[in-house]
């Protein structure tokens, strides 16, 4: 073999020993693609429903062949409309009760489901903006837990995320979402009230505060400041470590905190009084960390139920 050809055979030999190495450092990124999940068998799937906005969930069949189901959720400022279809239902079952869970793993019976011929309907109404579904044919269920026998539960819609739950009995969810920050609250409508004078607004509870009462009394400024003072009745215990704190929240989605009260029990009735200096705003009340609650500037912890005017 002449020199030449040897030398050029040689330079092969190292060329291919360089691609070889070079293979070999190339670096390699994984990207991991994270979920949102919940108990392997989806046990708990509430999510919080977005305002003006119509979801279809799936309402999952357990333990029944062919069957389907679907619940259109729509969600308002005064409350919530569910419109449930179910089909291919088995001959034998011919009444569901629809409920809802909410994060607190308190059960609300909304009503029975009319069933003929396999088919079923029925649209229900409630305050609850976090909730889950599920059907029975148990029309007296209190809990939640894994001895419910359910015929159908809600899947997660796609683009929503698990609400955490807290203090649930019999189920533990395994992982779940941080908590939604969505605090999205009925303006007041300001520019009705009468400066200087002092109006008077009853509300009741829905959802954890379900029973407790307060009256709002809103006083509106020549200077376009309002007073509020809120008095809480039956208020119900918080949750240990946590306080009630009281929020004004602006149409463009400012907050001002307007004050915390803890509840202890024999001591249900609280006061709070503010100063809110919006042009016009909503109210909000959230369950805060004690340790932490007094120097908020914007709401961190979960909105408590939904805040009903009555007449």
């Amino acid at each position: 073999m002449s020199r030449r050809l040897i030398a050029v055979f040689g330079a092969a030999l190292l060329l291919l020993s360089m691609a070889v190495v070079s293979s070999g450092q190339v670096q390699t990124t994984t990207v991991t693609k994270t979920q949102t999940v919940q108990n392997p068998d989806g046990t708990y799937t509430i999510v919080e429903y977005p305002v003006g906005k119509e979801t279809i969930v799936t309402l999952s069949p357990v333990g029944i062949t062919g069957a389907t189901g679907t619940a259109t959720v729509l969600r308002a400022a005064d409350g919530t409309t569910i419109r449930v279809n179910l089909a291919s239902l088995p001959t034998d079952l011919t009444a569901l009760n629809l409920y809802a869970v909410d994060p607190t793993g308190a059960v609300s019976l909304l009503g029975p489901i009319e069933v003929a011929n396999g088919v079923g309907t029925f649209t229900a109404t409630t305050p609850l903006s976090k909730f889950m579904l599920f059907t029975a044919a148990d029309g007296t269920l209190t809990a939640y837990d894994t001895n419910t026998k359910v015929f159908f539960r809600s899947a997660v819609p796609q683009g929503l995320s698990v609400i955490p739950i807290s203090g649930a009995v019999g189920e533990t969810v395994a992982a779940v979402a941080a908590p939604t920050t969505d605090y999205t609250v009925p303006m007041l409508g300001m520019a009705t009230f009468k400066k200087g004078d002092d109006t008077k607004l009853k509300l009741d509870f829905s959802g954890p505060l379900e029973g407790a009462r307060a009256n709002i009394f809103i006083e509106r400024k020549k200077d376009n400041l309002t007073d509020v003072r809120m008095r809480f009745h039956e208020l119900k215990d918080a949750p240990a470590g946590q306080a009630y704190t009281l929020w004004a929240v602006s149409p463009d989605n400012q907050f001002q905190q307007l004050g915390t009260v803890v509840n202890v029990k024999a001591h249900n009735e609280q006061e709070i009084k503010s100063t809110v200096s919006f042009n016009d705003f909503g109210l909000l009340l959230t369950t805060e960390d004690l340790a932490t609650a007094k120097t908020l500037i914007k709401p961190a912890g979960h909105r408590v139920g939904v805040i009903t005017f009555v007449p």
